[in-house]
């Protein structure tokens, strides 16, 4: 960040304005609204200067700026249209390291004023750091028609009522989900009614019906790796969470979603890794033991958790124990990452079957109807094959499977860094070879469409770089 935004507290405090044009007056007007003591330094003020000046509104020092009129303020703004003027401005309240505004000259502030919605005690501030202050308006604009007025009653009443919550309920983690319970609950539709008195009295009942709630658990699925892909009741429970247990599959975008007082917690392990992690009988018991400390639990898992995620596993060990659960469900790695890829999973022509299948495959055994996965018209999608290409390829060709079949192997998909091999079944083995993972093996004649529909890869400006009959695509 260029500009850290801070919500300082201007009651009282004197802030020196040079200029009183209209400029000089908007700036002025807002400053007012915050309580600020406002002293001008001017040739001349406008009409609605003139107003604010006679009805005791601000404090009109001189006609030309002196440097000792910095003397005691606690911000100085410089909005006279004399740009040498309000240069001499700035570097004088440098040299006394105050902050600084001076207006449509980002080069000599040290602070700038945001696009505001104030929804007072709510304040909501938007800002492009100087880059495009007409966008900061136009977002501002959008969230205006997002954000009811009676958001700031509503934020009063509940402030008046934070310590009565605090003693009744000891725990910070419960304290938060009685809140978050009663302001999207009866509450808040009272209080968009206007009905004051009755939304008071909501919030007795819930508070003396709150118990001091167990724990509760979310398995939630953060798709194959591009946050725009992460579902809105994902992130509204990452948005939640206490603490987030997460795979090395979820993108650090995602987990930069995560609500930032959470804990988080990486309990996976990458593929052909030997690094340590935890057993999935710990990862269980590390569920159920942090949610019956009353916290609430995000297990976060890439794509889809119940596909090849052992999300069911984990979700047994919690409902055995009776601890309150959902699950949400995630854009699974085949029809993410192939999507980005231009490769449809079933077509009229080419699919009309798929299959989901491991190649993770242990102790090298493969437990698999190959006879079934042999079959033509069909797309074979699968999940932690990289290691175990060459043996999937040999058996696939035995079985019947032509060797010319067009095969994929996606590593990364739908992110930046997505790397597309593309090949035939015999070449599976070497186009497996160096792909970064997490990876993807696609199977079938679908695999051919990818360079007629490869959006993703032609938004990206994709470079192809081919060797005998295989193409390797980076997007």
């Amino acid at each position: 960040m260029k500009y850290l935004p801070i919500f300082a507290d201007f009651r009282q405090r004197p802030v020196l304005v040079v200029g009183g044009g209209d400029v000089a007056a908007r700036k002025i007007q807002l400053l007012m609204r915050a309580g600020a003591q406002i002293r001008v330094s001017a040739q001349g003020l406008c009409p609605m200067l003139t107003n604010i000046y006679h009805a005791g509104g601000l404090s009109w020092i001189g006609e030309s700026f002196e440097p000792a009129m910095l003397d005691d303020v606690f911000l100085v703004i410089a909005a006279t249209g004399n740009k040498k003027l309000n240069s001499i401005v700035a570097k004088c309240a440098e040299q006394r390291h105050l902050l600084i505004n001076v207006v449509d000259t980002k080069q000599h502030c040290s602070c700038i004023f945001p696009a505001i919605i104030d929804r007072t005690p709510i304040v909501v501030a938007i800002s492009t750091g100087g880059m495009a202050p007409v966008l900061a308006r136009v977002l501002r604009e959008k969230l205006e028609s997002m954000l009811p007025n009676f958001l700031g009653p509503m934020a009063a009443m509940a402030g008046t009522w934070r310590g009565r919550v605090k003693q009744h309920i000891r725990s910070m983690a419960g304290r938060r989900r009685f809140w978050e319970k009663v302001l999207n609950g009866r509450f808040a539709n009272l209080i968009s009614r206007g009905r004051l008195e009755q939304a008071e009295q909501e919030l007795e009942l819930s508070l003396s019906a709150n118990p001091e709630n167990v724990g509760e658990v979310a398995l939630v699925g953060a798709g194959p790796g591009d946050s725009g892909l992460l579902t809105l009741r994902g992130l509204q429970l990452l948005q939640q969470a206490d603490v987030v247990l997460y795979d090395y599959l979820v993108s650090q975008e995602i987990l930069d979603m995560v609500r930032r007082e959470a804990d988080q917690i990486c309990v996976g392990k990458r593929a052909g890794s030997q690094s340590i992690s935890m057993s999935q009988q710990e990862i269980n018991l590390l569920i159920v033991t942090l949610a019956q400390q009353s916290k609430k639990v995000v297990r976060l898992k890439g794509g889809d958790p119940l596909i090849f995620g052992r999300g069911g596993e984990e979700m047994q060990a919690v409902a055995a124990l009776g601890i309150p659960f959902q699950v949400v469900p995630g854009i699974t790695a085949a029809s993410g990452a192939t999507a980005y890829a231009g490769i449809p999973l079933t077509h009229r022509e080419y699919a009309q079957s798929l299959t989901l299948i491991t190649g993770h495959m242990q102790d090298g055994a493969a437990d698999l109807d190959w006879q079934a996965l042999a079959r033509v018209s069909q797309t074979l999608a699968i999940y932690m094959g990289v290691f175990n290409a060459a043996e999937i390829s040999s058996k696939l060709i035995y079985h019947g499977r032509s060797a010319q079949t067009p095969v994929a192997v996606i590593s990364r998909g739908t992110q930046s860094d997505q790397c597309v091999h593309i090949g035939t079944l015999a070449e599976l083995e070497s186009l497996a070879q160096g792909a970064l993972t997490p990876a993807l093996l696609v199977i079938g004649e679908v695999v051919s469409l990818h360079h007629e529909i490869n959006w993703f890869g032609q938004q990206n400006l994709t470079s192809y770089k081919r060797t005998s009959s295989v193409v390797e695509m980076k997007d």
